[in-house]
């Protein structure tokens, strides 16, 4: 029951950054839904191989390349997804980390 309500906060998060950011569109709650899935199924199957992979320069740039990692995961969806489109890079790492930012404070209120 939690893991649905998440989902469904991570979509509602979605839909507030393609309102703020007008770099990130998203045609439709469903399309939201479906973008959360896919980004949450990226940042748990494929994220911690990329971070192994990169450990070198996460390391050296103390672990900011986290942060870029983010973002090409969030680009990545968005080139990927139809009815979720992300304009470019830039505009990845703003909508990451204000989806990150959004999500985690929606995520705060059923803990």
């Amino acid at each position: 029951m939690t893991l649905i309500l998440v989902w469904l906060l991570n979509s509602v998060a979605l839909l507030a950054v393609a309102y703020l950011l007008p770099g990130i569109t998203v045609a439709s709650f469903g399309s939201a839904m479906i973008a959360a899935l896919v980004l949450g199924l990226l940042n748990m199957l494929v994220k911690p191989v990329l971070v192994f992979l990169t450990l070198p320069i996460t390391i050296i740039t103390l672990g900011l390349f986290l942060i870029v990692l983010n973002a090409l995961l969030f680009w990545f969806a968005g080139s990927v997804l139809r009815g979720f489109n992300v304009a470019g890079f830039w505009w990845a790492l703003a909508g990451a980390l204000l989806y990150s930012l959004i999500s985690g404070l929606l995520s705060a209120l059923i803990v």
